[in-house]
């Protein structure tokens, strides 16, 4: 169970939409350190605030929390130690692993072989929280307020905009301009130079073509209008308000689902590298021990993998 310290820093988090996973330990077998119950946050960083149990632990518990992070699914990791079982016989773990062993993965949970892992599996359930994608609604019309109604209820941030021209943020998942002409050259420029996942435009068809020839005169290129979705919403015969809202709401969740994000916007995929010394796989951020080497970065387990590393190098040069 999370702890009082661990529920602050959680709730501080989701206050300032900071994207993070809750590690909960729910199985361990001696003599693995962490214990059931055991919680840690895991940061889009790779930085590790509470207990999971060791270095070797802690390092697939990141590994797989920064996907976890990627993908927006829960998952639970099964970690075993290195048994040399399903290695050649003679091989080492480094040998056998080109680092962690993914042994079985299964709808909502994989099992990995960690050879750094001194013994005893741990079970870790792996649980990503991720703030509401925002969207931006521009102007006080009936369709706009009845959408701005409507994408609450389903789990979007809604901003709602009436006057002036907004900044996209990072994480921005639309723009919805219905403004019936107050200010929407201004905020679909913002939008598209921003790289918003979704822009609509409430307008008909004739006037949303005049708004994008106006654009086009203005410099922006056919590719960047391209992304403007006008008439917004899909296609299903909207006459309400109520209607219209629903049809642009359907947009939304297709942006959302799909993953659709700016290259800005979207956070960089989890990078991994294998310890050159004893094979385990870990995660290529700063939290991770490391060492420039002839132009090259190699991350380690832990210090001592670094120290031995460092120390073969130096040797390697005094024979050369």
């Amino acid at each position: 169970m999370m702890n009082a310290a661990a529920s602050r820093r959680a709730q501080e988090l989701a206050a300032h939409g900071v994207a993070y996973v809750t590690a909960t330990v729910v199985r361990a077998q001696r003599p693995t350190s962490a214990h059931a119950g055991d919680v840690a946050i895991v940061l889009g960083d790779g930085t590790i605030e509470g207990f999971v149990g060791g270095s070797c632990a802690e390092h697939s518990v990141r590994v797989h929390s920064l996907a976890a992070i990627e993908s927006g699914q829960a998952l639970l990791l099964r970690i075993l130690p290195f048994d040399g079982e399903s290695a050649p016989a003679g091989a080492s773990a480094q040998d056998a692993g080109e680092a962690e062993q993914e042994l079985a993965r299964e709808e909502g949970a994989i099992t990995v072989q960690n050879p750094c892992l001194s013994g005893g599996a741990i079970e870790v359930f792996l649980e990503p929280v991720l703030p509401a994608p925002r969207v931006l609604v521009a102007g006080d019309t009936p369709i706009a307020q009845a959408l701005a109604r409507i994408a609450a209820e389903v789990g979007f941030d809604v901003v709602a905009v009436d006057g002036g021209v907004p900044e996209p943020a990072p994480g921005d998942l639309g723009l919805v301009v219905a403004t019936h002409g107050r200010d929407e050259l201004a905020l679909l420029r913002g939008a598209l130079q921003a790289h918003v996942a979704y822009v609509g435009l409430v307008a008909s068809r004739p006037r949303g073509v005049g708004v994008l020839a106006e654009l086009r005169a203005d410099g922006l290129s056919d590719e960047l209008l391209a992304a403007i979705d006008v008439p917004a919403g899909i296609d299903i015969g909207a006459r309400t308000p109520g209607e219209v809202a629903v049809s642009i709401l359907a947009r939304l969740i297709e942006a959302r689902r799909s993953g659709a994000r700016s290259p800005a916007q979207a956070p960089p995929p989890p990078q991994v590298a294998v310890d050159p010394v004893c094979g385990m796989t870990v995660a290529a951020v700063a939290a991770t021990p490391s060492l420039e080497h002839d132009g090259h970065t190699y991350y380690f387990c832990c210090e001592g993998c670094r120290s031995q590393f460092e120390s073969s190098q130096e040797r390697a040069g005094e024979r050369a």
